[in-house]
């Protein structure tokens, strides 16, 4: 079995707009002064795309435990009826791995990106990803999800391949 070493990059916005948007307040289309001055709003950050098929968007809160890093990647799943966005409650970094949507991706499509502090991602309908892979500690993560009837998540499994990422 063929070993295959995926690297890391920096999570732009130009990089990883084919999968979604980089959530952070460098990337507001727009910002404001609200609360008579104590505030600023960053508005419009990602595009949230949960409504069709009678789907609602959903908030939750997700804790990630860290996972020791080189990481084999065994599985990767996709939202095909919503958009999906994870923004740390933490000051940390976090790994994003990607795939463009259509079927199941070869692991030679997968991209990794590394978040830094500030940084969120949210993935267009239907795009590949890896679960959650919080790096230095403990993270809370806000999602922002489609509820609604319907199933919504595929999985794809890669168990029998060795895929690596490493530090």
């Amino acid at each position: 079995m063929e070993l295959h070493r995926l690297r890391t990059e920096a999570l732009t916005k130009e990089a990883f707009a084919p999968f979604g948007d980089v959530i952070q307040v460098a990337e507001a289309k727009s910002h404001f002064t609200i609360n008579q001055g104590w505030a600023e709003r960053y508005h419009d950050l990602a595009t949230i795309d949960v409504l069709d098929d009678g789907g609602r968007p959903i908030l939750g809160i997700v804790r990630a435990e860290p996972r020791p890093l080189p990481l084999r990647l065994r599985i990767m799943e996709r939202h095909p009826r919503g958009s999906q966005a994870f923004v740390p409650l933490q000051p940390c970094s976090f790994l994003v791995v990607v795939a463009l949507p259509g079927e199941a991706p070869a692991r030679e499509d997968f991209r990794c990106f590394r978040t830094v502090p500030g940084q969120g991602v949210n993935y267009a309908r239907g795009v590949w990803h890896h679960p959650l892979i919080a790096l230095e500690r403990s993270t809370d993560f806000l999602v922002m999800d489609r509820g609604g009837a319907g199933a919504n998540c595929d999985e794809a499994f890669y168990d029998n391949q060795q895929i690596w990422l490493e530090n």
